[in-house]
């Protein structure tokens, strides 16, 4: 009984040896027994996980963004601050950096808001194929814009302001007799033309378009019916001179224009 008893005990040793052996070779000669390898050891992420000429890269990147946003703050800061001494000096240098893209209007929230409504309306001055010219009506570019947007959830940005801004610029940037009054008076000018002949693209007018006149029509708001205050609601108008169609003011891509009597290339 005892010598059957201690080869067993021995035996039992062996095998637990065995098992302890399999147990290192499985997990590691470093790993304590019975511990299991759970993958490979994580590294740091973002640029701290990147080598050092990229990690140079990343954050020179990142400080041009952050000089350039504070930049682009402190220049639209300038453009609706009160006149100060900065936008004074350094006034042209923001108008360059903030127009035309990032003008900023805040007449909804001054203490005076728009009380006014201002409809753009354009007429051309047609050959027809018999070479009798003629004027057409005016059209109300602007009423066409708002009965295309009006009902629909969804309204194009163009047909809300592209007109509306593009006038905004032009008379903006003219005095009252039409008069450029800096560099970006004949920009604005050109900027109107293209939005003009783009509405008239596709008409019906009768004839090649030489000529084309706008003029604006504004009419004051009426007062609410609780109101005692009389406003004068009768349209006026600011009528700009007749400006000649040249190729650069009509839509691209127009393969077969016809040629006005100026020899310049119009629209049908």
């Amino acid at each position: 009984m005892d010598s059957y008893g201690d080869d067993g005990a021995a035996r039992a040793d062996e095998a637990m040896a065995a098992g302890s052996g399999d147990i290192r070779e499985k997990g590691g000669a470093d790993e304590p027994d019975g511990a299991a390898r759970t993958g490979p050891s994580v590294v740091g992420g973002g640029i701290v996980g990147l080598s050092m000429p990229y990690q140079v890269v990343a954050a020179v990147a990142l400080a041009l963004v952050g000089v350039l946003g504070c930049a682009h703050l402190g220049m639209v800061f300038l453009h609706v601050a009160p006149a100060n001494t900065v936008s004074k000096q350094y006034g042209k240098a923001v108008d360059a950096w903030i127009y035309p893209e990032f003008e900023q209007n805040w007449k909804l929230f001054a203490p005076n808001p728009l009380q006014q409504n201002i409809a753009v309306q354009a007429r051309a001055e047609v050959t027809a194929s018999d070479g009798n010219r003629r004027t057409t009506p005016w059209i109300d570019l602007s009423a066409e814009d708002g009965e295309a947007i009006r009902g629909s959830l969804l309204p194009s940005h163009v047909h809300q302001n592209e007109l509306r801004r593009g006038w905004d610029f032009y008379t903006n940037s003219h005095t009252d007799d039409n008069k450029p009054n800096g560099l970006r008076g004949q920009l604005s000018e050109r900027y109107v033309r293209r939005i003009v002949m783009l509405r008239l693209d596709g008409r019906d007018l009768g004839g090649d378009v030489e000529r084309i006149q706008l003029r604006s029509a504004t009419r004051s708001v009426a007062a609410p019916a609780w109101s005692d205050e009389r406003i004068d609601t009768r349209p006026f108008y600011r009528v700009l001179p007749w400006w000649t169609v040249t190729a650069a003011d009509l839509p691209q891509a127009r393969e077969s224009g016809a040629v006005g009597a100026h020899g310049t290339e119009t629209v049908r």
